[in-house]
């Protein structure tokens, strides 16, 4: 499996570590189809075995979040209509759809720029889209950063703090499907606390 084979790498490669996830974080938020959430969550095991800072983890995989996106959206918006209008094909969908992508991104895009960030076709794809849809960069990059950072940092402590019980799950479900795992988990603990105090006795209690 890609998350295991990502882990083992790094486990072996500990000094290489921040950098590959640098890497494929920045390049897959520019628009290439690469594990960095994958890296990411390797990462965070790495960091709960002490091989590496989870805050380091976190800041690396937030900046090359948002430097990838930015690379992605500027690209987008500087070249991609050109590209798109070079090709018959290519010019017949922009005609179409590209008027509608800014109509869209114009009313929701600050919430498809963050919430993307959690869901793994959106995540290579958002930043390309609100560059042709020429969204507002300031507006643009106010919620990249934040999804950024809130990417990063959830799913970081996710990894550090649950490991591998959960790093599958965020690999193929991805942030949700490690919300998913917590909430059960909490549920159960809640349930498991809960029956032992009616079944336990109270040791401070004193017989009277």
């Amino acid at each position: 499996m890609l998350a295991a084979a990502i882990s083992d790498f790094l486990e072996e490669h500990d000094h290489w570590a921040l950098l590959l996830l640098f890497g494929l974080v920045m390049f897959e938020s520019f628009g290439l189809p690469l594990p960095g959430e994958t890296a990411l969550v390797a990462c965070g095991i790495l960091a709960s075995q002490g091989d590496v800072s989870i805050a380091t983890v976190i800041v690396v995989a937030a900046l090359a979040a948002i430097l990838g996106d930015n690379l992605g959206y500027w690209t987008a918006r500087k070249g991609g209509r050109r590209l798109l209008g070079r090709y018959r094909f290519t010019r017949s969908y922009a005609e179409r759809y590209l008027p509608r992508g800014e109509r869209f991104f114009a009313a929701h895009g600050g919430k498809t720029v963050f919430f993307g960030r959690f869901v793994a076709v959106l995540r290579v794809t958002a930043a390309w889209i609100a560059g042709l849809s020429h969204m507002d960069w300031w507006r643009f990059l106010a919620w990249n950063a934040a999804g950024g950072i809130v990417w990063a940092a959830g799913v970081g402590l996710v990894a550090y703090f649950l490991g591998e019980e959960v790093a599958h799950a965020i690999a193929r479900y991805g942030l949700y499907g490690a919300v998913a795992v917590i909430g059960v988990a909490a549920i159960v603990y809640v349930t498991v606390h809960r029956v032992k105090k009616r079944v336990l006795p109270d040791d401070d209690a004193t017989p009277e």
